[in-house]
């Protein structure tokens, strides 16, 4: 009883006072990245929405007393009264098609042979991702050089009856196109070189070990293993690709500058045009809008139909 009663004279417990946090701590992540959210800002945010505010303008530096909102106007001519964008519009998809197919094709034998163990593996790899490092404008230089028709490969192309003597294939509406697709290869292949050799180098060893001894060949490997843990890597990368191929203008402009005849003019390359050239930077901008919807409509419509981040089987 007396124990009882000492219990419950006992005083009782009072928890410790709740020391006050500062918000500081909670605050300094985003005042870390504040400098950065206001470069973004001005440096991407307010280009875009330029674009979308002179795309209902009237804006030409070269007549500015016909300056003013035009609404619809510019995105009416685009589509009922200008040919040129249908014409540019579909030879940038095969642009896109042709270039992005094929690079994703040499990347990934590429990446599978560098892939492999064999002496001077390093050096090799350096060969091989060392186009990526390149400009564009350099590597117009290095191909222009290629396909000059005095000095360059023109002639002996020529003798294989490609192009005829004295003539660039540059110059040749027949051949140009495969001219300025080799142009690209030779500095695109590298990128899906580069990524896929990364996601090969992820798969687990085991996984190829258990199919050997279960009886499987390099084939049914490739097919069942490697191809399926690829999966994100080459849809992400091409995904990547096809948007800068699509937006490819230092090329194309500084090899060919859209001929003979507009053959290889991009609907990027007729922006520029469009907004350089013709002072036009109202309707330039009407016409980025409408790249930048179609490759928006474009990109989600490939990822679902890719399954991106999926499963892998």
């Amino acid at each position: 009883m007396a124990q009882t009663a000492a219990v419950a004279k006992s005083p009782p417990t009072v928890p410790p006072p709740r020391r006050r946090t500062s918000s500081t701590p909670r605050r300094l992540p985003y005042l870390l990245i504040a400098p950065a959210g206001l470069l973004m800002v001005g440096f991407i945010a307010y280009p875009v929405l330029s674009v979308f505010y002179y795309s209902l303008q009237d804006y030409n530096v070269t007549k500015p007393w016909k300056n003013g909102f035009a609404g619809f106007e510019n995105f009416t001519r685009i589509f009922t009264e200008d040919p040129l964008f249908w014409s540019t519009l579909g030879f940038s998809a095969k642009w896109v098609i042709v270039q992005v197919s094929l690079q994703l094709a040499l990347g990934l034998v590429l990446a599978l042979l560098v892939n492999q163990t064999f002496v001077g593996r390093a050096v090799a790899r350096a060969l091989v991702f060392s186009p990526w490092a390149v400009s564009g404008v350099l590597t117009t230089t290095i191909w222009m050089l290629l396909y000059n028709p005095s000095t360059g490969m023109s002639r002996y192309l020529a003798d294989l009856g490609i192009g005829s003597y004295g003539t660039s294939v540059l110059s040749d509406t027949g051949t140009v196109f495969w001219a300025a697709v080799l142009a690209e290869l030779w500095r695109g292949v590298p990128f899906f070189a580069i990524l896929i050799l990364a996601d090969l180098q992820s798969i687990p060893k085991d996984l190829y070990e258990a199919a050997s001894v279960d009886g499987a060949g390099r084939m049914r490997q490739f097919v069942h293993i490697t191809l399926p843990h690829l999966k994100d890597a080459i849809i992400l990368s091409t995904l990547l690709r096809g948007v800068w191929e699509f937006n490819n203008v230092d090329l194309l402009y500084t090899l060919t500058g859209g001929g003979p005849a507009g053959t290889t003019t991009t609907l990027p390359l007729m922006i520029a045009n469009t907004g350089i050239e013709g002072h036009d930077f109202g309707y330039a901008s009407a016409l980025t809008t409408v790249a930048f919807v179609i490759l928006l409509f474009c990109s989600i419509v490939y990822l679902r139909l890719s399954k991106f981040g999926g499963d892998r089987t």
